[in-house]
């Protein structure tokens, strides 16, 4: 196996492609923004380990925002994640350990490190997380369309995420296939089978 994301600072492109190309997987070359860079915090309650076998995707149900750094929209969305919070819909969220998805795809398409991919997800909502990558990507979906940059990038990050923890293409789903939600949004929906079609093809 090619070394684990979370043990890097950065993945540039000719990086991934020859891990992958060593290991006989798919050549797909992204820059990842690790922990490290962004400045995230330590988890603030025990994590319980688990082992990936599916990729979930999710949108933040936010809409984009280009002007923001992402690493202010990392820090901020760990400190949500971290704190006890009145959602919208008028339920309060428990404090999580950390930010509950495992990568971040922002309004750009730069790709970014949430929780380590080693440990279960948290969600709102009614579904086990246990042996899912959380993919998030920013955006509401329901009213605005992915960028080309995002779905370019949500391309290049499942190749290496079916490749790294031998995940097949047919067990890429998204959050409402999961559980009673609209997330990702029917845009993002829409766009998956291409985006799947490229997955399959590597």
């Amino acid at each position: 196996m090619c070394p684990m994301l979370t043990s890097r600072r950065a993945i540039d492109a000719l990086a991934v492609a020859l891990c992958l190309s060593l290991f006989g997987g798919p050549s797909a070359s992204f820059e990842l923004i690790s922990r490290d860079d962004w400045g995230a915090n330590a988890a603030t309650l025990p994590l319980k380990q688990h082992t990936p076998v599916r990729i979930t995707i999710h949108h933040t149900a936010v809409g984009q925002n280009h002007a923001r750094d992402i690493t202010r929209k990392l820090r901020a969305l760990q400190s949500f994640s971290q704190s006890d919070e009145l959602l919208a819909n008028g339920h309060r969220k428990e404090a999580w350990a950390d930010i509950p998805y495992h990568f971040y795809i922002d309004a750009e398409g730069a790709i970014a490190e949430g929780r380590q991919v080693h440990f279960v997800g948290d969600t709102n909502t009614d579904y086990d997380p246990t042996g899912h990558i959380g993919v998030v990507l920013e955006g509401n979906f329901d009213h605005e369309q992915p960028g080309e940059e995002q779905k370019k990038s949500l391309g290049q990050l499942l190749i290496f995420l079916t490749s790294e923890h031998g995940i097949p293409a047919d067990n890429i789903g998204y959050h409402k296939g999961f559980a009673a939600t609209a997330c990702p949004g029917e845009n993002l929906i829409a766009a998956l089978p291409r985006i799947l079609e490229r997955v399959r093809g590597q």
